[in-house]
């Protein structure tokens, strides 16, 4: 799995970083054919303190290609929900591929 993590306006700290690779752990628990993962944390340059932290990320999965992002007005529970939106995205995408899989009819002697 290719890792790429990004910020805009904001310098990513090894902090920030092995906690976005902690979080991420979790979609790779749930699939593991995962090829690559790209994470923009963005400082939006607003008069509104609200939701002026953005986190987004583009994952490059077997098969399709899923997309979230997050605003908060904390870089890290941004991270937090955004890990979240990707982990349904990715469990939904793994039963599609599943339920194609049909079983075989026995045969008649």
């Amino acid at each position: 799995m290719n890792l790429t993590i990004s910020g805009h306006h904001l310098e990513v700290t090894p902090a920030l970083r092995s906690y976005v690779t902690g979080k991420l752990d979790r979609i790779t628990r749930h699939f593991d054919q995962v090829v690559d993962v790209k994470v923009l944390l963005t400082v939006e340059k607003q008069k509104e303190k609200e939701k002026r932290q953005r986190a987004e990320c583009n994952i490059h999965v077997k098969g399709n290609d899923l997309f979230a992002e997050s605003s908060h007005q904390d870089l890290y529970a941004a991270v937090d929900d955004l890990v979240d939106k990707l982990d349904r995205q990715v469990v939904k995408h793994k039963n599609r591929i599943t339920d194609h899989q049909h079983i075989a009819p026995k045969r008649m002697m």
